[in-house]
């Protein structure tokens, strides 16, 4: 894959880019701030297109707050389809859902910078975020999930079904689901169904996996 990859920190930069070419990708650009990221997304759109992925800092100069976030929000609302994976120290609940809220329904990832060091689970979401999947880290699904207690939509879910879609929401798949919870494949498939149905998703949309998640966190 193609890959842009904006940090303002050297070293993490480097290692990041070096991690991702060892895996096999390409990194054809870096950025060290907010504006370079928009100039370099935007050089590679009327180039060669857009990359495959672009990979960033929440927290980047100019003003070291949540730059590299907006600018990633910036790109989404110019390119709709390009895949998004935000990097944090922070767990920071508010940002998964800055990302999130622009409505669109695939590509999009929010990982704590402590994720990268578990490199297989790492490589994983790069691929899934770039095939078009949805992924928050786990402390950020918890957090969310806390807060939004009182839900109604979510107050319909029984609390295996929010497991489910927790877990749905870290990108797993059935059989990941069904291993991590000690069930079976066929009770997931129904719980998943289940969440379909009481989110409103009929089976006439389209990635109702995806657009299930995204209501989730959204909401």
């Amino acid at each position: 894959m193609r890959l842009l990859v904006a940090d303002d920190a050297a070293l993490i930069r480097a290692g990041l880019v070096g991690l991702l070419e060892r895996a096999g990708h390409h990194v054809v650009a870096e950025a060290a701030d907010a504006p370079e990221l928009l100039a370099q997304c935007r050089r590679l759109a009327t180039g060669d297109g857009l990359p495959d992925l672009v990979i960033a800092d929440v927290r980047m100069p100019p003003t070291m707050t949540d730059d590299g976030l907006h600018a990633a929000v910036q790109l989404r609302a110019e390119y709709p389809s390009l895949p998004v994976l935000m990097l944090s120290q922070y767990v920071a609940p508010a940002y998964a859902s800055t990302l999130l809220e622009g409505g669109a329904s695939s590509g999009l990832g929010y990982l704590l910078k402590e994720r990268v060091g578990r490199v297989a689970d790492f490589l994983a979401s790069v691929e899934l975020v770039a095939s078009g999947g949805v992924v928050v880290d786990p402390e950020v699904i918890s957090q969310l999930l806390n807060s939004r207690r009182g839900d109604p939509v979510l107050g319909r879910l029984t609390p295996r079904e929010l497991e489910v879609l927790s877990l749905m929401a870290n990108g797993a798949a059935n059989q990941q689901i069904a291993d991590k919870l000690v069930i079976s494949t066929a009770a997931v498939a129904k719980h998943v169904a289940n969440i379909f149905t009481k989110m409103g998703l009929g089976p006439d949309e389209d990635n109702r996996r995806v657009r299930a998640v995204l209501a989730y966190l959204n909401r």
